[in-house]
């Protein structure tokens, strides 16, 4: 027996030397796609977005705002879509690992007893010992030679699908950070559109006490009195369409920070301007976008992942080499089960190969080729809608700040405008119709403005998440417990920078 135990191990070394020699690995090795964008946007913000290394890894600190910082922080800490995205990356992570597995060893252990009881009817006499007692216990063991890389090829698309699951994390750090400003704004903007209300709200009630009293006099018909109280009323009207709003604003930014409707209302209780970022942010160039942009990267790693699924696919084209052994004791006498002559094993190398599949194998071949196609494509359409994104709010920003400076003058004329009216009007000199529509054109002008200014800040934040601003420099937490066979595994990879 010692000599078969010693020429079948040859026979296995042999079988490993000539496969091992000859490895290849199927499928279609990665290439990143060499992506075509603009050398410079076409609209370039001189003053404040001008060609240059990008710095928009806290962009929200430009907005002086300590408010909207500790809002920022909140919605990292605890909102929900956030934690779900970072279990994704431990999904992610977990399904390495069994990728990884694949190629390595694997060992099972066994144990039985039975009681058996043969027929005495039948024409075979029954065994001595009826009924008769059955031992065993054993293990057995096999490892799956990974001679043509599809192992390999599994483990490439697992290590692939962590980084996309990783950049779908940042990407969701892109998308709630820029929510919560854009919520916060919208609040600062509904704040000063109810004072700037108010604010008119006042001046028209002095246009009905003014009306009263020059009837009272005699001075002026009824009609003056009631378009007064008209204008007033209409303008009282939306006060209370605003603060539904402001409520909505608030509530959003509840959930955003992970919190029911009035945690944040005493973050929110003092009043604030509306912020707007500092100069000298950069845009950057088109090309750090595929840098920056966490949904670009995260569709490069998919096409990476899929790429690599070709290979696997193919992998079924030939055969699989396994090395098996089982050894285990068997005995009738529970006495002898650990005796010498009840020991029993096997091992040696085998191979599997399907000849003929009807076709499925290269159909699931062509299917992932389609696949891989279509995650190219689609890496190639985020490019250019990024591309897209960053040139529209680059625009956003110019033309919005040129019509801030026009609403600003056209303030100041309707301002001046309702005085020289109301002095007008006073002195007999027009009517109260001239009084109405100077009053209702400030107003206007006025809500248009502070609206333009909250715009403003918008589109600068719109800016910064089309720019992939805020995750440059997020890493991903670990995970608590990292379930992998092999110590690199434990290694966390390093974020894309």
């Amino acid at each position: 027996m010692k000599h078969e135990i010693i020429s079948c191990l040859g026979g296995i070394v042999a079988v490993l030397t000539m496969a091992l020699s000859g490895c290849v690995t199927v499928g279609v090795d990665y290439r990143k796609p060499d992506s075509e964008v603009p050398d410079a946007w076409t609209r370039a913000l001189v003053e404040d977005l001008d060609s240059g290394k990008s710095s928009l890894e806290r962009w929200w600190e430009g907005f002086h705002d300590p408010t909207l910082n500790q809002l920022i922080d909140r919605t990292r800490e605890s909102n929900p879509d956030l934690a779900l995205a970072l279990e994704r990356v431990t999904e992610a992570r977990a399904l390495r690992g069994i990728a990884l597995s694949q190629g390595l060893p694997q060992a099972n252990a066994s144990g039985s007893y039975s009681r058996n009881r043969a027929s005495e009817s039948l024409l075979a006499p029954a065994p001595p010992e009826n009924p008769s007692n059955f031992y065993n216990a054993g293990f057995d063991a096999g490892w799956e030679i990974d001679v043509f890389g599809g192992i390999r090829r599994s483990v490439e698309s697992a290590e692939a699908s962590i980084g996309a699951a990783e950049e779908g994390y940042r990407d969701v750090l892109v998308t709630l950070f820029a929510e919560t400003a854009l919520n916060y704004i919208e609040y600062r903007t509904i704040e000063e559109r109810i004072r700037v209300a108010e604010s008119n709200i006042a001046s028209q009630r002095e246009s009905v006490e003014l009306t009263q009293n020059r009837l009272d006099n005699g001075l002026v018909p009824r009609i003056d009195v009631t378009q007064a109280e008209t204008n007033l009323a209409i303008s009282e009207s939306l006060l209370p369409a605003l603060r539904s709003q402001l409520v909505f604003a608030k509530n959003r930014l509840a959930t955003l920070t992970g919190g029911f409707p009035g945690s944040v209302d005493k973050l929110l209780a003092r009043t604030r301007p509306i912020p707007l970022p500092r100069s000298g942010y950069s845009a950057g160039l088109p090309a750090d976008l595929l840098r920056a942009r966490p949904d670009v990267r995260r569709a490069e790693r998919e096409l990476a992942a899929q790429t690599a699924a070709i290979g696997i696919a193919e992998a079924d084209f030939y055969p699989r080499f396994t090395l098996f052994g089982d050894f285990s004791l068997q005995a009738a006498n529970s006495g002898e089960f650990f005796d010498s002559r009840s020991g029993a094993y096997s091992f040696g190398p085998a191979f599997q190969w399907q000849i003929f599949s009807a076709g499925r194998i290269r159909n699931a071949v062509l299917a992932e080729e389609s696949r891989t196609r279509q995650a190219l494509n689609r890496y190639e359409s985020t490019v250019l809608l990024a591309v897209e994104e960053v040139e529209t709010s680059m625009a956003s920003v110019a033309y919005e700040r040129d019509r801030q400076e026009d609403l600003s003058r056209a303030v100041g004329s309707a301002t001046e405008t309702v005085d020289l009216i109301k002095d007008n009007y006073e002195n007999g000199l027009v009517n109260f119709q001239n009084v109405l529509d100077a009053e209702r054109t400030k107003f206007n002008v006025e809500d248009d403005q502070v609206v333009s200014r909250g715009q403003i800040a918008k589109n600068y934040i719109t800016l910064y998440k089309a720019l992939g601003g805020g995750t440059e420099m997020e890493l991903i937490p670990p995970p608590t417990e990292e379930p992998l066979p092999t110590e690199d595994d434990e290694v966390e990879p390093e974020p894309e920078s």
